[in-house]
């Protein structure tokens, strides 16, 4: 017997489905929350959001590390990196972090 796992992912915000979703995360009032949206509905968050995070201080996070390539901090898009990921046959889960071998990997190939 063979078993197959179908992964399907799904716009929190429209129930739509599409390979481009990716989780994006957010606080309000000290309560952190993940939402998993494609493209157009991320721009809506970052565009309701916009005016807010225009005049709003950053506050709290991940210390800063001294030295070092911003860049590092950061990282690559998730997004962009599962689908290459996917390219050359590695597994990655659909939601989460990313493993850090893939990522260095993604990062040597580019």
């Amino acid at each position: 017997m063979v078993q197959r796992t179908v992964t399907v992912f799904t716009d929190d915000l429209t129930d739509t489905e599409g390979e481009d979703i990716a989780t994006h995360t957010f606080s309000l009032d000290g309560v952190s929350y993940e939402v998993d949206l494609n493209p157009d509905s991320y721009q809506q968050l970052l565009d309701a959001l916009g005016p807010f995070v225009k005049v709003g201080r950053k506050a709290g996070g991940a210390p800063r590390r001294r030295g070092g390539s911003s860049k590092r901090a950061e990282g690559p898009d998730p997004v962009k990196v599962r689908d290459w990921a996917k390219t050359q046959g590695l597994d990655v889960n659909a939601r989460g972090r990313v493993p850090r071998e893939v990522i260095e990997k993604y990062e040597a190939a580019h």
